[in-house]
């Protein structure tokens, strides 16, 4: 009997995501033809709850683009590499503590801030470097303009993807 139950469970869980892809993926299917802008799959799968790295979007497109790259990705071969993407629980966002370390390791005299110019500086010079849109369009999230700085407590809470 479990295993029915669990199959019952999954089945039903697969066809809620194929509704909540297939309702993303609408969005950017602009020409109503089951297709989309390759530069949109990224903004898809974010909204689908997904944090995926550069790299691993990268290798995700990849996975659903054509033999011969057109642009475009099909809605037929997205869902089923979403689907299990989402069965998996990949790409998870990352908990609101650990984002909060990450932020003290920064601010090493514990103020519950960085200014604007060291926000830039680590975010452009470290790690996987944030282009100039992905700044500008945190920095217009994240800086309090009276202040010119970030009071990350504050940015965590707001940028944390509620999980129910």
């Amino acid at each position: 009997m479990a295993d029915d139950r669990d199959r019952d469970s999954t089945e039903v869980a697969v066809a809620e995501f194929h509704k909540k892809i297939k309702e993303a993926f609408e969005v950017f299917d602009h020409e109503s033809n089951n297709t989309v802008d390759v530069r949109e799959v990224g903004t898809i799968i974010r909204s689908l709850g997904c944090c995926p790295s550069e790299g691993e979007l990268h290798d995700l497109i990849a996975e659903v683009e054509e033999e011969e790259p057109t642009g475009y990705i099909r809605f037929e071969k997205f869902l089923p590499v979403m689907t299990e993407v989402l069965l998996e629980r990949r790409y998870r966002p990352i908990p609101e503590d650990i984002l909060l370390r990450a932020f003290e390791v920064l601010d090493p005299a514990k103020q519950g801030f960085l200014s604007k110019d060291e926000l830039i500086k680590y975010m452009t010079e470290e790690g996987e470097p944030f282009s100039q849109e992905e700044m500008e369009e945190m920095l217009s999230a994240a800086i309090d303009p009276e202040s010119n700085s970030i009071h990350y407590k504050d940015y965590i809470t707001m940028m944390v993807i509620d999980e129910n």
